[in-house]
């Protein structure tokens, strides 16, 4: 019975390391994305057509 003891108080002692290690990456910026706004403007917009009684519509090109 006393293993059991053991074995909770460790697993409970490595995922509290995890959590700690997982709060101090966000902290340093490790999960910050830098490579989407470099080739955002690569994507296209939304373009705008009229319709025939002169009504814009927006249409996202697929």
């Amino acid at each position: 019975m006393s293993v059991i003891y053991l074995l909770i108080s460790v697993s409970i002692f490595v995922a509290v390391c995890f959590f700690i290690a997982f709060i101090i990456a966000v902290k340093t910026g490790q999960y910050d994305d830098d490579y989407t706004p470099s080739v955002r403007i690569l994507f296209d917009d939304e373009t705008k057509i009229t319709s025939p009684n002169n009504s814009s519509i927006e249409e996202k090109q697929v």
